[in-house]
């Protein structure tokens, strides 16, 4: 299994944090690292957040090894033409390692702030597929794209220079949602990409994945799995609480958060949840990382957990 760190962008990420946070990443040996795209967050107080686009741009100029990417870049305030510009740009200056996570948008209170469209549940996901469509073709390169959709319209469009990747460039889809999310991972993904499940859980949604895509006309070879999930890692008992108010405040006890999908132990108990995981399908793990200054908890986690599962 891969094992990557996911920061929360919204959460107080500033160029020093990021910077930091970047080279530990690539130092420490973790396979990638990948953030969330938000302006600010679902509740107040805001904090702030360091432009994801922007920052990738630093990130693939300042690394050599690891992969990264948005989790996700949603379609509701980045029209997919641009994003497919960003994209390819970034990946042909990284050598390559962007993996390009995309999504509807979710959150209502940013969109309010900004005064971006979310759109009716059933609606953004018509536009969101629709901008998957055009993100591919855009992407592949080839020819130019025209495309009379209800939500986005295209003449001739295409991307100079080509993408080097072309089609190559993965796309992640990521949500555990099985109505929507799932169909369209299995007919547009390279990448699924679930958040916070227990092993069963995942097992269940990880076959559900499977029988959409052999309906999609795919192999199920064709879609990598992965998760996003909470990490409480503690060297004693009184490091893990203190922790864990992280996630819920007190009166919580371990075994409330591993219920509810997160990564919660020393590190003995987190190489066994996530060894776990692994039998379940989960092939790339990122792990949310809340505290952007604990650095020395990071190396820990390289030391203790991530040394052990490579």
């Amino acid at each position: 299994m891969e094992l990557a760190i996911m920061i929360e962008g919204q959460n107080g990420l500033t160029w020093p944090r990021w910077q930091r946070i970047v080279l530990a990443v690539e130092e420490l040996g973790f396979a990638g690292l990948y953030r969330s795209d938000h302006f600010t967050n679902a509740r107040p107080p805001d904090k702030d957040s360091l432009e994801l686009w922007v920052s990738l741009v630093w990130l693939a100029d300042h690394t050599r090894r690891i992969r990264f990417g948005p989790l996700v870049t949603p379609f509701s305030f980045r029209h997919p033409a641009l994003t497919a510009r960003m994209a390819a740009a970034v990946d042909d200056l990284s050598g390559g390692r962007l993996t390009l996570g995309v999504g509807a948008g979710w959150q209502e209170r940013e969109h309010e702030l900004f005064g971006f469209d979310l759109l009716p549940p059933r609606e953004r996901f018509e536009r969101f597929e629709e901008g998957v469509i055009v993100l591919k073709q855009l992407l592949a390169g080839d020819k130019p794209v025209t495309f009379n959709g209800k939500y986005y319209r295209f003449a001739g469009a295409q991307i100079f220079p080509a993408p080097q990747r072309r089609a190559g460039l993965p796309i992640l889809i990521g949500g555990n949602g099985k109505k929507r999310t799932l169909p369209l991972a299995a007919k547009y993904a390279d990448e699924w990409n679930a958040v916070f499940l227990t092993p069963p859980a995942f097992r269940e949604l990880n076959q559900s994945l499977e029988e959409w895509i052999l309906q999609a006309g795919r192999h199920p070879q064709q879609v990598q799995r992965s998760m996003m999930t909470g990490l409480v890692l503690g060297k004693t008992q009184a490091d893990l609480e203190e922790k864990m108010h992280a996630y819920g405040g007190g009166g919580w006890k371990p075994a409330d958060l591993r219920a509810r999908g997160l990564i919660v132990g020393s590190p003995a108990e987190v190489v066994e949840q996530i060894q776990a995981l692994s039998e379940a399908g989960v092939q790339r793990l990122m792990l949310q990382w809340l505290d952007l200054d604990d650095l020395e908890g990071m190396e820990i986690l390289a030391k203790s957990v991530l040394e052990k599962i490579n």
